[in-house]
C-alpha cells in the first residue's frame, strides 16, 4: 500500500474514531446534565495569543468564530491519529488489538489533552475521578471505532 492510501485509510478511522467519541461524549452531556466544556476554545485562544495570530473579529463575532474553530482542533487530532495509525499499518506494524486500543486511545488522549495540559488551560492531575471518567470512555470509543475500521479498510 502507498503511503497516500494509508494516510487517507487512517484518516477516514480517524474520522469515524471521532465521531465515535463526540457521540459518546453528547450522550454523557445529555444523562448527566454535564455542561459543555470550554476547554476547546480557551486552548485555540492560548495557542493564538502564543503564535501571535489574530483570529478576526471582536465581541460577539469572535466568540462565534472561536466556537467555530475550537472543535477542528479535535477533529484534526483524531484524524491525525487514525492517519498515523494507517502508516504503522502500512509499515507493517500488527500488534494485538488489545495494544492498538491502548496506543489510539493514549494517541488521542495525547493529541486532545497535551497542547491544553502544555498552555495551563487544564491539569489533568487536578481532575477527579468523574473528569477522569468524562475523558477517558470517550477516548476508548474513539480507539475501538477506529482500530476496527482500519482492520475493515485492510
Amino acid at each position: 500500500m502507498n503511503v497516500t492510501s494509508a494516510l487517507l485509510r487512517g484518516a477516514a478511522a480517524g474520522a469515524a474514531g471521532t465521531t465515535a467519541l463526540n457521540m459518546v461524549s453528547y450522550a454523557d452531556m445529555a444523562v448527566r446534565a454535564r455542561p459543555a466544556s470550554t476547554t476547546p476554545e480557551e486552548t485555540l485562544r492560548q495557542l493564538a495569543a502564543r503564535l501571535h495570530i489574530r483570529i478576526p473579529g471582536t465581541g460577539e463575532r469572535l466568540g462565534d468564530r472561536i466556537a467555530g474553530l475550537a472543535p477542528m482542533t479535535g477533529f484534526a487530532a483524531g484524524l491525525g491519529m487514525g492517519a498515523m495509525l494507517g502508516l504503522a499499518r502500512a509499515a507493517g506494524w500488527r500488534p494485538s488489538l488489545r495494544r492498538q486500543y491502548v496506543v489510539a486511545t493514549v494517541g488521542a488522549l495525547i493529541g486532545t489533552n497535551g497542547p491544553m495540559t502544555a498552555l495551563g488551560v487544564t491539569d489533568p492531575r487536578t481532575w477527579g475521578l468523574s473528569g477522569w471518567v468524562s475523558d477517558i470512555v470517550p477516548h476508548i470509543a474513539y480507539a475501538v471505532v477506529t482500530v476496527h475500521v482500519l482492520d475493515g479498510l485492510d
